[in-house]
C-alpha cells in the first residue's frame, strides 16, 4: 500500500510540471512571479543605503522607511474584496503592476527625503496586491479543472510560487552589482522595468470568470448574491487566525537578516566567504523542498505540516542564539530553509481554504501579512538586541516560533483543519 502511494506521487510531480508547462495562465504567472521576485528582492537590500548615501538621511530615519510597509495589508485587503466582488482578477493584477512600475520609477528620480516615505505608502503598497490576485485566478482556474487536473493542483501552485523564490534568490546579486555600477537610481528604474513587465507574459484576455460576472443577470437576486459572497467578519477568523500565526514565524526573518551576518563577522569573525554560504544555504534547502512538502502534505495534512514548519523555525533561531560554531550556524539556516520550504510551497494554498468564498481577499491577506511580521520582528530586534546582545537575541523570535508552533497544533486538531 505505500509503494503504491508513493508511485502515485512520484507520477503526481511531473504532471504537475505538464500542467504548467501545457497552460498559458500558468506559464505566465511562472514567469510574471518571478519578474516580480526578481525586481522587489534586487531594491529590498539598497533602498536604506539609497536613502542615506543619495538623500542624506540618517540611519535612524532610515530605518524607518520600513514601517511605510504597514499600509500594505489595508491595501492588499481592499484590492482582494474588489476582486472577488467583481471577478477581475487580471484586470486588478495589472493595475496594481502598473501602480508598482509608477512607484518605483518615483523612487528612481526622488530628490527629498519624504518622497520615497510616501511613494512607499500609498504606491507600493497597491503593488503587493498584484502577485494575490495571479494566485486567485490560480485557484479559479484550478477550481474549474479539477476533474481534469485532479491532485496536481496543488503541485501547480508549488511550482508557480518557486518562480517567486528563485527571483528572490536572483535578484539581491543582481541588485547590488548593478547598483554598485551603474548607481542605484538605475537599479530603482530597473526594479519598477520588473514590475511592469509582469503584465506582458500574461497576455490581455479576459477570463472566463471575469465573462460569467459580467454577464450575470443584475437585480435584487444579483445583489442578493453579491453580499452572500462578500465574507463577514466570523468567516474570516480563521483566516485571520492563521495569517496572525504566520507573522510570528515570519518575524524572525528581519532580525536574523539584520543581526546575523553581523554576529558571524565581528563576534565569530568568519571569513565572508564562510558567511556567505551560510546564508545562501537557506533559499536552496528551501527550493528542494517545496515540491517534497506538498508531497508530504498529501499524506500528513498542511495544517500538521505547519506544525514542523514552525517548529523547525524555533530549532533554527536556537541554533543561532546558542551554538556559537559554524556547524550551528549551518544547521540553523538549514532548519530554516525547511521553515520556509513548508510555508513558501503551502501557505497560500491554506489561506485560500480557510476563507474559499472570497480566495482573493484570503491571498491578499496573506500575501501582504509579511509586512505586518517585519515591522514586529524590526521592533523586536531593536529593542531585543540592547536588552539580550548578540547572539541571545535570537531566542525572541524562537519564543515567537514556540508560540506559533502551539497555535498551528490547535488549529491542526480543530474543524479549520487544512488537508
Amino acid at each position: 500500500m505505500a509503494s503504491a502511494l508513493a508511485d502515485d506521487e512520484v507520477a503526481a510531480a511531473p504532471s504537475a510540471l505538464r500542467t504548467v508547462l501545457a497552460s498559458p495562465l500558468y506559464r505566465g504567472a511562472t514567469v510574471a512571479l518571478f519578474l516580480s521576485g526578481l525586481g522587489i528582492s534586487a531594491a529590498a537590500p539598497q533602498i536604506t543605503l539609497f536613502l542615506v548615501d543619495d538623500l542624506h538621511t540618517s540611519l535612524t530615519t532610515a530605518g524607518l522607511y520600513y514601517l511605510t510597509n504597514i499600509t500594505a495589508p489595508l491595501a492588499g485587503y481592499l484590492i482582494g474584496t474588489r476582486s472577488d466582488r467583481s471577478g477581475k482578477r487580471l484586470g486588478l493584477f495589472r493595475a496594481c503592476a502598473a501602480a508598482g512600475a509608477v512607484g518605483w520609477f518615483g523612487m528612481a528620480v526622488s530628490t527629498q527625503v519624504w518622497m520615497p516615505f510616501v511613494i512607499s505608502a500609498l504606491v507600493l503598497a497597491f503593488a503587493g496586491a498584484a502577485g494575490s490576485q495571479l494566485f486567485a485566478e490560480l485557484h479559479d482556474s484550478l477550481q474549474e479543472t479539477a476533474d481534469t487536473v485532479g491532485a496536481a493542483g496543488d503541485g501547480v501552485v508549488s511550482i508557480v510560487r518557486m518562480a517567486l523564490t528563485a527571483g528572490w534568490i536572483v535578484g539581491p546579486v543582481l541588485g547590488s552589482l548593478l547598483a554598485a555600477t551603474a548607481g542605484p537610481r538605475v537599479m530603482l528604474a530597473t526594479t519598477g522595468l520588473c514590475t511592469l513587465a509582469q503584465i506582458f507574459p500574461m497576455g490581455f484576455a479576459r477570463t472566463a470568470r471575469t465573462e460569467r460576472v459580467r454577464a450575470r443577470p443584475h437585480g435584487p437576486r444579483a445583489q442578493a448574491e453579491h453580499v452572500r459572497r462578500r465574507p463577514g467578519p466570523r468567516a474570516m477568523l480563521p483566516l485571520l487566525a492563521f495569517t496572525g500565526l504566520y507573522c510570528l514565524v515570519y518575524a524572525g526573518e528581519p532580525i536574523k537578516y539584520g543581526y546575523l551576518t553581523i554576529y558571524m563577522r565581528t563576534d565569530m569573525h568568519l571569513p565572508t566567504a564562510i558567511s556567505g554560504a551560510v546564508i545562501a544555504i537557506q533559499p536552496l534547502i528551501e527550493l528542494i523542498l517545496m515540491p517534497v512538502a506538498v508531497i508530504a502534505a498529501r499524506r500528513i495534512g498542511m495544517m500538521r505540516l505547519m506544525v514542523f514548519g514552525a517548529g523547525c523555525g524555533v530549532g533554527a533561531n536556537l541554533c543561532f542564539a546558542l551554538t556559537g560554531n559554524t556547524a550551528g550556524m549551518f544547521a540553523g539556516q538549514i532548519l530554516m530553509g525547511g521553515v520556509w520550504g513548508v510555508f513558501a510551497a503551502l501557505g497560500i494554498i491554506v489561506a485560500q481554504r480557510l476563507l474559499p468564498e472570497a480566495v482573493a481577499t484570503a491571498s491578499a491577506i496573506f500575501m501582504t501579512s509579511p509586512a505586518v511580521a517585519s515591522a514586529l520582528g524590526g521592533v523586536t530586534g531593536g529593542l531585543g538586541v540592547n536588552l539580550l546582545g548578540l547572539p541571545h537575541v535570537f531566542l525572541l523570535p524562537a519564543v515567537f516560533g514556540l508560540l506559533a508552533t502551539a497555535g498551528f497544533a490547535v488549529m491542526s486538531g480543530s474543524r479549520h483543519a487544512v488537508t
